[in-house]
């Protein structure tokens, strides 16, 4: 397999397809319903490789979303990371962003099938991003398609004595071609918002979310929330589709993203808040307990 080679799998029961390049960070680059592309391509996988811009589903590991500070702490152990080094980059204000292994090559593929992808990273056998998050685990991504829902199930096994902090999530960039935004109707669950600064992290501010569903119109979005109950769904409509997204088990905490400049929307599953990794509040690995989460995303 080649850097750029691209795994589709197909729903047995429909015309919907999705395509993952294991050799480019196991992104997830289309969810195509009969020739009608789901997922914001945006700058293409190209550009996610080489300059980290994402798009489709791409994965943010070990961390979603912004850290606060150029450093953590977890238990004992002081991590100081450097962007452009290991993996990690910064956005414009300099914080630390979506981890470190976008576009990575280390993927490789166990398991494949007509409907089903399994691949596995060994983020142990790594120096180069154990210097940015010292916690040697295995982390395995089982995706399936069938009866119009693609899968993406997240395994991380730690492979030392060393419990594994899980601060990951996904990034899906959703879009209704040829539905004018004005007219895209979204609907979340009930949650808690985390108010965030100009710098789009948290300022420790909460209030509650109640269960809502309004018309994203000319509305811009990059909020945080956590508080999110096992099987949430957050969902996108218009123009006769409605696609789901279904935060099935280990996703307490969520982003939604619609920026002005581009007719997407993005309901984001995380394993913990943004910057938890600095602030504390998230789940572990632990040895012989490995973490697990799922979220789904259905096309009716």
């Amino acid at each position: 397999m080649t850097d750029l080679d691209a795994c589709v799998l197909s729903d047995p029961s429909s015309p919907l397809t999705a395509t993952f390049v294991p050799n480019a960070g196991m992104i997830g680059t289309s969810l195509c319903d009969d020739g009608v592309e789901l997922l914001g391509q945006r700058r293409g996988v190209t550009a996610y490789v080489a300059e980290h811009k994402t798009m489709g589903i791409p994965l943010l590991y070990p961390w979603a979303n912004r850290l606060s500070g150029n450093d953590y702490r977890v238990d004992a152990t002081e991590v100081t990371l450097t962007p452009g080094i290991g993996g990690v980059h910064a956005d414009e204000y300099g914080a630390p962003i979506h981890g470190t292994l976008a576009g990575d090559t280390g993927w490789r593929v166990s398991e494949r099938s007509t409907a089903a992808l399994t691949a596995e990273l060994d983020f142990g056998s790594r120096p180069d991003l154990l210097a940015s998050f010292p916690f040697p685990h295995r982390l395995e991504l089982a995706v399936t398609l069938a009866d119009r829902t693609l899968t993406v199930r997240t395994t991380v096994t730690a492979t030392s004595d060393t419990a594994v902090p899980l601060c990951f999530g996904f990034h899906p960039y959703l879009q209704l071609p040829g539905v004018p935004r004005t007219d895209w109707l979204i609907e979340t669950p009930p949650m808690r918002s985390r108010i965030v600064g100009a710098h789009g992290l948290p300022t420790g501010a909460l209030k509650p979310h109640p269960a809502s569903t309004e018309l994203l119109g000319d509305t811009v979005f990059d909020h945080g929330f956590d508080e999110v109950a096992p099987g949430a769904v957050f969902a996108l409509s218009g123009g006769g589709r409605r696609i789901e997204v279904r935060f099935d088990q280990g996703y307490p905490a969520a982003q939604i993203y619609a920026p002005a400049t581009e007719d997407v929307v993005c309901f984001e599953p995380m394993a913990a808040p943004t910057d938890a990794l600095r602030q504390g509040g998230y789940p572990v690995a632990r040895p012989g307990e490995p973490g697990v989460a799922q979220f789904s995303i259905h096309v009716g």
